[in-house]
């Protein structure tokens, strides 16, 4: 038999001892036990702390953005307004906070065409075109909804009534004055939106033909009238010029002669077949003097 020590280890371990020889084993006979079993331990803890910080990891990635330099985002936290970020790499806490991205460069927009009536009482059909940006992201987000299309129907309805307070001479002739007045009007409403207008120009402006008609008549008329005013003008400045000549001639006879000879070499070069007949000057004398002895009483 095994000592009471041997037998207790084998009912721990589950294993059955075999000693050489029979009977009780003496002092120094060898005893063959097998090795112990080692002790497995579970898997299941350290995987599911891998898990979990993989985790971790993905959701603080998946919280990375990137905005352009020509981009502002504006992040809500759970629905109210937290910061501005951007230009460049930021961080967001995934499922908590979302982010709105706002393009701060000048937009151009085209304002469709609007048919209008001036102070005269005259149909008109006008496009504009509008030059915008947002210098305010967090009130573009918060304060209006699409503020693009908002902009665009400001534009639309103060253009409308903008032309109205002025003549058709007016909207032909100062376009840059009437722009200007229609841009300031457009950026006072659109300035708590977190929107600048920079410029207004009117792109084109129809009007009807009649009044097209009506328009190259009295342009005609006005030139028409300009150039008899300048050819008058010219005839009053001649008439003027002759009488001064008129003038230097009767204080010196002979200059009469020079220009009468004068004359004839002109009219000699022009090769035609007029015949000039010269009378001297004391015929003339003469004559004049006969008449006004007739004169005499």
């Amino acid at each position: 038999m095994l000592s009471p020590g041997i037998n207790a280890i084998g009912e721990m371990t589950g294993q059955s001892f075999a000693v050489s020889g029979g009977g009780a084993p003496e002092f120094g006979e060898s005893i063959d036990i097998p090795p112990m079993p080692r002790l497995a331990f579970s898997k299941e803890p350290a995987m599911t702390l891998s898990v979990i910080v993989l985790v971790i990891v993905l959701l603080g990635l998946s919280g990375l953005r990137v905005a352009n330099q020509y981009q502002r985002a504006v992040v809500l936290r759970l629905g109210r307004f937290q910061a501005i970020r951007g230009p460049g790499l930021y961080w967001i806490i995934p499922m908590i906070e979302w982010q709105f991205t706002i393009d701060i460069r000048t937009v151009t927009a085209a304002v469709e065409q609007q048919e209008t009536i001036t102070k005269d009482n005259v149909p008109v059909k006008i496009n504009a075109v509008v030059w915008y940006r947002i210098f305010d992201p967090k009130k573009a987000i918060l304060e209006v909804r699409s503020v693009d299309n908002a902009v665009i129907q400001v534009a639309l309805t103060t253009l409308r009534t903008g032309i109205g307070r002025y003549t058709l001479d007016d909207v032909l002739k100062e376009q840059e004055t009437v722009s200007t007045s229609i841009g300031e009007k457009i950026d006072t409403v659109t300035e708590p939106w977190g929107v600048k207008v920079e410029r207004v120009e009117m792109k084109n402006v129809e009007i009807p033909e009649s009044m097209q008609r009506a328009i190259a008549q009295e342009a005609e008329a006005l030139r028409e009238k300009r150039a008899r005013l300048i050819k008058a003008q010219a005839e009053l400045e001649a008439a003027e010029q002759l009488r001064h000549a008129s003038e230097i001639i009767m204080q010196n006879p002979a200059g009469l002669e020079l220009r009468r000879m004068q004359m004839i070499t002109e009219v000699g070069a022009e090769q035609n077949t007029m015949t000039i007949v010269m009378m001297p000057s004391e015929f003339v004398a003469m004559a004049r003097g006969i008449a006004e002895m007739v004169k005499r009483p």
